[in-house]
């Protein structure tokens, strides 16, 4: 046995030899391959994936898929870890665009009301249609992604984005622009659905926690600096600056996504040739094979269109599925309840802050999603693996045995107190005139508790059936 053995059999770190002398390769004695890459988890755990094997430039998949600097591969995630950040990054920036849409239009309502003439009920319908599309549309979004790839929806939908800004920004009528504010809404919500399903694409169950929680820093912040855009802008400009800003933000996110991102959706399998035989076996029996191929055409058409986006609903059928589904979207929907009230309650008497002051004052929300985004996260993972280790559920490899409601522990129980209580001490506050400085460090505890169940929650629907990640998110 050599000392470099003697030293691993110990539990020491090997001396390899000085320079000038041959050294023994790493990877020699355990059997690893020189291209393996070496990466560590969320929670510093070592861990080996097999190289990533790139597809060739003429089988890539997705809308121009030849100008996506991203190779795309045959695994997902096989990718480096640099690789999966900087993907995460791409789509956590485009899933800005749509809540931003609605934010960014509340300074400015009362702008839009003189210019054309309209009472306060007929303007709030220019926000009101544009977050309905935002929760109506990714239902097909996230359908069609299933079928025709994560990386052409992307694209489709931020090209309509800016689109429809472009034709906002030149509205010569209320009418007009509440239509196409509906129209950029559900344009810009494809991120918000079919983003979960490029995480859960790229990220290993034990890393995809501290993912979503980066990924979600998008949606969850731009509502929060919105405001504080359209304010600058309303008061520099009008309202119209605040949608030639969307057009120009859904330009930057459509040459991201066209440019920086891969088709990441999982290739089907291959069928076999026994089913091929069969198949050919009973169209041979018809009398018309293009009857039948055209029949099917169209029959597949609508059911993708009509039968597939609707059905998601059925997934509520399922208690899991129902009780995740409500506890995030409380939290999600407190968040836009809170940036109506701030903006409502500081803007008046007795604090009567200028329109940008008001929205200087989402900041302490926006902190508290990050901090909660960048601890929550690998905090989430270490739970599960936790929990995983004390059932002592392994394969027959030895690897660990995840389960989504393990991330359901003691964080969840800090979200569940924290935010309720941030909300309804801030409300008393609000309501009582107190300093200011009171209401707004309760808008930090509330996004800190929020964003852990948010992002729990989110994280949970992508990893219940992994198949329809990108259908759960909604």
């Amino acid at each position: 046995m050599t000392d470099s053995e003697k030293d691993h059999s110990r539990g020491r770190q090997p001396v390899y030899p000085r320079a000038g002398r041959k050294a023994a390769r790493p990877w020699a004695s355990s059997g690893r391959s020189k291209k393996e890459v070496c990466t560590r988890d969320s929670v510093g755990r070592r861990s080996v994936s097999p190289p990533p094997v790139s597809i060739p430039m003429s089988k890539r998949r997705g809308l121009l898929a030849q100008l996506a600097l991203v190779p795309e591969v045959e695994e997902p995630k096989h990718y480096p870890r640099k690789t999966k950040w900087f993907i995460t990054f791409v789509i956590g920036v485009a899933a800005m665009a749509a809540p931003m849409g609605s934010a960014i239009f509340f300074p400015a309502l009362g702008q839009v009301a003189e210019t054309f003439n309209a009472s306060p009920t007929i303007t709030n319908l220019s926000v009101a249609l544009y977050m309905l599309s935002m929760g109506v549309f990714p239902l097909w979004w996230s359908s069609f992604s299933e079928k025709l790839g994560r990386r052409t929806i992307y694209l489709v939908s931020f090209a309509l984005f800016v689109l429809w800004s472009v034709l906002s920004a030149i509205a010569s009528s209320i009418g007009m622009l509440i239509v196409m504010r509906l129209l950029g809404g559900g344009a810009s919500a494809s991120v918000q659905a079919v983003g979960a399903g490029t995480i859960a694409d790229i990220w290993e169950v034990k890393e995809r926690g501290r993912a979503m929680g980066i990924f979600y820093l998008g949606p969850l912040c731009g509502p929060l600096l919105a405001p504080i855009i359209g304010g600058v802008l309303s008061q520099a400009w009008d309202w119209r600056s605040t949608q030639w800003f969307l057009a120009i933000y859904g330009g930057v996110g459509f040459l991201l996504l066209l440019f920086g991102l891969p088709e990441t959706l999982p290739r089907p399998k291959k069928p076999s040739a026994d089913s091929q035989e069969s198949v050919q076996r009973s169209l041979s029996r018809v009398s018309s094979r293009q009857v039948v191929e055209a029949t099917a055409k169209w029959l597949k058409l609508a059911r993708i269109v009509f039968i597939d986006p609707l059905g998601i609903l059925l997934f509520l059928r399922f208690p899991a599925v129902l009780l995740t589904v409500y506890y995030g979207s409380i939290a999600f929907g407190s968040l836009y309840i809170l940036n109506i009230s701030v903006q409502d309650t500081f803007s008046k008497a007795p604090y009567n802050f200028s329109m940008l002051i008001v929205g200087l004052l989402y900041i302490p929300n926006s902190l508290g999603y990050i901090v909660a985004s960048l601890t929550g996260g690998p905090w989430m993972d270490r739970i599960m693996q936790r929990e995983a280790r004390r059932a002592n559920r392994v394969d027959e490899n030895g690897k660990l045995i995840y389960r989504p409601e393990d991330r359901m522990r003691e964080n969840a129980w800090l979200g569940a107190i924290l935010y309720p209580v941030a909300l309804i001490v801030y409300g008393w506050t609000a309501e009582k005139g107190v300093y200011w400085i009171v209401p707004i460090i309760c808008n930090f505890f509330f996004g800190l508790g929020s964003m852990i169940i948010f992002s729990m929650s989110t994280t949970m629907l992508t990893e219940f059936m992994p198949k329809k990640s990108s259908l759960e998110s909604q």
